[in-house]
């Protein structure tokens, strides 16, 4: 389902990765999201925009940023490699997707010099950065001490 562009930066529908629910997960709330039928955490992906941004991080949990451009080749590869942690990682991580091309404002604010630029955040504090696509077990060996 589409949303329009104001709508998507609010809330995506996700299905749940336990019973198969769809729910909807808005892009910023205080809590961690869960199903509305099962009671599991949600896998949380948040779009951002540079005013919508502040917001997405108002969050306890980890939130890893994704700093992309559509026409990147390794943010494409990437990008399904994130969603796999956002399943494994549901209730402890919030990925908050952002599109530099159209966000210059927040890729200036993380120094994103290069794309994929994935920087790990806590409290509104950088904890640690990775720059460039690289696999699962790599990013999960970075998010793992930062839980």
């Amino acid at each position: 389902m589409t949303y329009p562009q104001t709508m998507a930066t609010e809330s995506k529908i996700t299905p749940c990765p336990s019973c198969g629910t769809k729910n909807r997960v808005p892009a910023s709330s205080k809590g961690t999201p869960q199903c509305a039928s099962c009671k599991k955490p949600l896998p949380w992906i948040a779009d951002a925009t540079d005013a919508s941004l502040a917001g997405a991080l108002d969050t306890p949990k980890l939130v890893l940023i994704d700093l992309w451009a559509p026409w990147c080749g390794p943010c494409r590869m990437v990008a399904p490699v994130l969603e796999k942690l956002a399943v494994r990682y549901a209730g402890s991580l919030k990925v908050v997707k952002i599109n530099v091309d159209d966000n210059p404002l927040s890729a200036a604010q993380y120094d994103a010099r290069s794309i994929p630029t994935l920087v790990m955040v806590r409290d509104g504090k950088e904890v640690d950065r990775v720059i460039g696509a690289h696999p699962e077990p790599a990013l999960a060996a970075k998010i793992d001490p930062l839980l």
